[in-house]
């Protein structure tokens, strides 16, 4: 009797470790990260409208935070984007990279999609 008992504990603990886990790893996952300029109109509207739809994001200045501008570069020539005609802000959505275009709107959309 003592070895069931020990052996429900062990296998509820070990699930609700997983679940404690996984949760993390999706909360990691929606995290948005956004790269941008206080100077930058697009920066300060994308940050308002995430705040409006209550979307959880981090910003980071890169022109304040070099560090943060070389993970952003990095990322960037990673995803295969031309950096020499880079438009603010850049966007991380649990790892997929994408900048401002051509149709702001759009941009703002593909963000919480």
């Amino acid at each position: 009797m003592k070895y069931l008992a020990f052996t429900f504990l062990f296998f509820m603990t070990l699930n609700s470790q997983t679940k404690l886990l996984s949760d993390d790893l999706v909360q990691e996952q929606k995290t948005i990260i956004v790269y941008g300029s206080d100077t930058c109109h697009y920066c300060t509207d994308t940050k308002a409208f995430l705040k409006e739809k209550k979307v959880k994001f981090i910003y980071f200045d890169v022109d304040v935070n070099l560090e943060k501008q070389q993970e952003m570069l990095n990322k960037l020539i990673k995803a295969n984007i031309d950096v020499s005609s880079l438009s603010l802000p850049v966007i991380d959505k649990g790892g997929e990279i994408f900048t401002n275009g051509k149709d702001f709107k759009a941009f703002l959309k593909r963000i919480i999609k």
